[in-house]
């Protein structure tokens, strides 16, 4: 049986080729799509890949008008039994190949290479990022201002350390563009927001902690969320070991009553019920509670082991709210962290803190852009 394997821009085309090289009898075995052509990932297009046979027993040359009766006559007196064994002969040989040609199709199929997009080292830091969980829009930005950065500069600067110092000043260039650092100290109220189960309580406990053991500010706790007596009484455990004052706020006015209780403190921290803010109705409802228009910086607080998409919807859903920046939880409880630059590149929100375990008050750390990249590329020597 002869094989072969055709590149043609159609389909249609692919078959006026094999039509015409191995004629009508040809069978079509498999046919993909390919990218063609192109720079280095760059620049490719479609193409149909075609693989076809042919037996090459149908394939006969023209018989000459005078050889036609001897062949004839040949074929008249040659004995039945020789003609039979020939033909059963054929027939196994044929089905071998044909068999062998199915496991090696089956093989391809089974075993086709990785794809690669760039060169080394572009494709090490392009997987690095993938495998964190940074999306393909993000890492395709990326790659495109390294590679353009990399043809750019000369001979001699062309090696894998240089690169990764490009590609550390470029994330360096993107984090910049959005609020990165911990409570400033120039708005008095802090509200903390955000949906249930990421360790919103213990996070509010630990800001306050380290604005007063660390900070030496003086605080004060309001808590919303009455909907968890648990939370409230644990709130209340954290207050009374830091001797600062906590009161509860049923309503818009009971938090403006708190407001003006402490007015002469340089800090009062704003808990907030913790809901499926995936539903725009909750959202809705926290200002029936928080008196969002006073001056106050927003803190949405989020965990780096939900999927990037729910992060999405939720910061999405607080469009409404001024939030100014976002606080990640649990950086101990998983490996991924391309919700670093997810949310500053894609939704340009920044940073406040990140906390890395339950230990109140010490698993908390103030963000800072070398602290996010390092935790992303799992490095510390670009700077």
């Amino acid at each position: 049986m002869k094989v072969k394997k055709y590149t043609a821009n159609s389909m249609h085309e692919a078959m006026k080729v094999i039509r015409s090289e191995l004629g009508d009898d040809a069978v079509i075995l498999n046919s993909k799509e390919v990218d063609v052509g192109g720079f280095l990932g760059f620049f490719t297009k479609k193409q149909i890949e075609v693989i076809a046979a042919i037996d090459p027993t149908v394939i006969r040359a023209p018989i000459r008008k005078q050889d036609h009766s001897i062949s004839r006559s040949r074929q008249a007196h040659a004995p039945s039994q020789v003609q039979s064994k020939k033909e059963s002969t054929n027939q196994a040989h044929l089905m071998k190949e044909i068999n062998q040609l199915k496991e090696l199709i089956q093989g391809m199929n089974d075993n086709k290479p990785i794809q690669k997009d760039y060169p080394e080292p572009f494709q090490e830091m392009d997987d690095q990022l993938r495998t964190q969980g940074v999306t393909d829009t993000i890492r395709l930005k990326i790659m495109k201002h390294m590679m353009k950065q990399w043809y750019e500069q000369t001979a001699p600067e062309r090696n894998k350390e240089a690169i990764k110092k490009d590609l550390y000043t470029y994330l360096q260039e993107l984090l910049s563009k959005v609020p990165i650092g911990g409570i400033a100290f120039d708005k008095k109220i802090i509200n903390i927001v955000g949906p249930t189960g990421v360790g919103k309580t213990t996070t509010i406990a630990k800001l306050a902690a380290h604005c007063v053991l660390k900070k030496q500010k003086k605080v004060a706790l309001i808590t919303t969320d009455t909907y968890r007596i648990a939370a409230v009484d644990q709130l209340r455990t954290y207050a009374k070991i830091l001797n600062i004052p906590l009161e509860v706020a049923y309503s818009i006015e009971d938090f403006k009553k708190a407001i003006e209780q402490f007015q002469h403190y340089d800090l009062i921290l704003v808990d907030s019920a913790g809901r499926n803010f995936q539903n725009k109705l909750y959202v809705d409802e926290l200002s029936k509670v928080i008196d969002f228009e006073q001056d106050a910086t927003t803190y949405l607080v989020l965990s780096l082991t939900s999927k990037y998409e729910d992060m999405k919807n939720i910061i999405n859903q607080f469009s409404l709210i001024p939030l100014d920046q976002v606080i990640l939880t649990k950086q101990d409880e998983t490996s991924s962290y391309g919700a670093i630059l997810n949310i500053p590149i894609d939704l340009d929100k920044g940073f406040a803190y990140i906390t890395t375990g339950q230990n109140v008050p010490d698993d908390i750390v103030e963000a800072t852009i070398k602290y996010l990249l390092d935790s992303v590329l799992e490095v510390s020597k670009y700077e």
